[in-house]
């Protein structure tokens, strides 16, 4: 990810990780909530044995939820969108994650085979809190727009 990366996508943001380096002893990164995660931490999942190079993944929104997203190893490509602007993250730094606010469209692909993502999210697992139909979240978009 680069540096100088500018997130244009409303509700989102860049998470940057403290890292400590004890070289050649490996690197140490360190998320804390309300510190480097903007949010209090209900729920951890990892994601990897990516082998399929035409995988697509994500292909949904959250009505409340926030989700903080790394790529530990290898690389991937994080594309987000808010209804109205679009804009695509390759993510290939472990230090540096997205913040996924609510009502943001995203799907990875791109992945290299030894990809491994992690992701720390605001609430636990509930199914009504999903958008999987792309029409559906632009109508929900716009109507919150509008009100």
């Amino acid at each position: 990810m680069s540096p100088r990366l500018k997130l244009r996508v409303r509700n989102s943001g860049l998470i940057r990780l403290q890292r400590f380096s004890d070289s050649p002893d490996g690197n140490l990164f360190i998320a804390e909530a309300g510190k480097q995660v903007p949010f209090e931490i209900k729920r951890i999942y990892f994601i990897n044995s990516l082998a399929n190079k035409n995988a697509v993944r994500g292909k949904h929104a959250h009505r409340r939820l926030e989700q903080a997203i790394f790529c530990l190893n290898g690389s991937f490509t994080l594309y987000i969108d808010d209804g109205r602007t679009t804009q695509r993250i390759l993510m290939n730094d472990p230090a540096c994650g997205i913040r996924i606010g609510p009502m943001l469209w995203h799907t990875m692909s791109g992945f290299t085979c030894d990809c491994v993502i992690l992701v720390l999210a605001s609430a636990w697992f509930e199914p009504a809190d999903y958008i999987r139909d792309y029409a559906e979240f632009l109508r929900e978009t716009r109507a919150a727009r509008s009100a």
